[in-house]
């Protein structure tokens, strides 16, 4: 991307935090199943970040289509960006890091065209996401939290460097993970939101969401807590112990329902993400709402209708 159109692409005038003590946000949904829909393979450990050096133009597609679908915020394509996937492919990491701050001016660019402010996101996903083995559904990496806040740090340094609206720490899996990367984040000068995948009432490694939550008492970079990459039935709960454990601005995107098969690296099940829980998910506290993976545009699509349909008709 050339200077001049980095500088078309510039951030919204309003900070995300500010707006959500107002207004509720549709967020975008599954990248990742974009790309597909794109005829891209995934089938690589780098997932959709590999796309960033071999394809760009796929990945300002798909954020393009989520702004026509109403979506007001973008998560990069960073998931699973980090030096050490980028390493075992042979990139070095002064390559690596002009990679993930690609991920952020690609979103911008696709948002630039919008008429209207779109906030970017910055992914920063768990340690099990650079495992490409699926452990960001166990947690419990047999790593301390200094090692963790280790492995995150290097990376939410260039996110951080690119400028992106908030950082997205997304898909954590327990409270150790959790603790590291709000070790990690201190000091960036950008605004985090925090969000846990979870199964119940607990996270994916088993503790209950009021301790998982309750780690952002107190954190004021943290504009908002949540869950993503659950059950849609499991988000329902979620977000109201978010909302009365913090007090803060409750984010949530699951995922379509089904389950990832890691040995397979395929879905099974059949998919229950229902956008009309867009309105209640509002009601209980929810500031950020969209979906992860297997959520396409045109459950956005509806997701913001339901939205704007709930209450929010003149937010936007």
């Amino acid at each position: 991307m050339t200077d001049a159109a980095k500088r078309l692409c510039g951030p919204p005038r309003r900070a995300l935090g500010d707006v959500l003590a107002k207004e509720t946000v549709p967020l975008d949904g599954g990248l990742s199943g974009q790309l597909r829909a794109q005829g891209c393979d995934l089938s690589d450990a780098l997932w959709s970040a590999r796309l960033l050096a071999d394809a760009p133009q796929q990945i300002e597609a798909a954020h393009a289509a989520y702004v026509r679908a109403g979506a007001r915020v973008l998560i990069t394509a960073s998931y699973q960006a980090t030096f050490e996937g980028f390493g075992r492919r042979g990139i070095g990491r002064e390559r690596a890091a002009e990679l993930m701050a690609d991920s952020v001016a690609l979103a911008r660019r696709a948002a630039s065209g919008a008429g209207h402010e779109v906030w970017v996101a910055a992914s920063v996903g768990p340690y099990g996401a650079m495992l490409a083995d699926g452990s960001e559904y166990r947690g419990r990496y047999g790593r301390t939290v200094r090692e963790l806040e280790r492995f995150h740090r290097p990376r939410v340094e260039a996110l951080a460097e690119a400028a992106p609206d908030v950082l997205a720490l997304e898909t954590v899996p327990d409270t150790d993970e959790a603790e590291a990367l709000l070790r990690a984040v201190r000091g960036c000068g950008v605004p985090v939101w925090l969000s846990y995948t979870v199964a119940g009432e607990r996270t994916r490694a088993g503790q209950p969401l009021e301790e998982a939550f309750g780690l952002v008492t107190g954190e004021d970079q943290v504009v908002a807590v949540g869950v993503n990459c659950c059950d849609p039935a499991d988000a329902d709960r979620a977000v109201e112990v978010a909302a009365a454990v913090t007090g803060k601005p409750v984010v949530v995107y699951p995922n379509s329902g089904e389950a990832w098969d890691a040995a397979a690296r395929g879905w099974t099940g059949h998919g229950t993400f229902d956008p009309r829980r867009a309105g209640a998910w509002r009601r209980a506290g929810a500031r950020l709402v969209g979906g992860c993976c297997r959520v396409g545009p045109s459950d956005i699509r509806e997701l913001a209708a339901a939205l704007a349909a709930s209450g929010e008709e003149n937010a936007w």
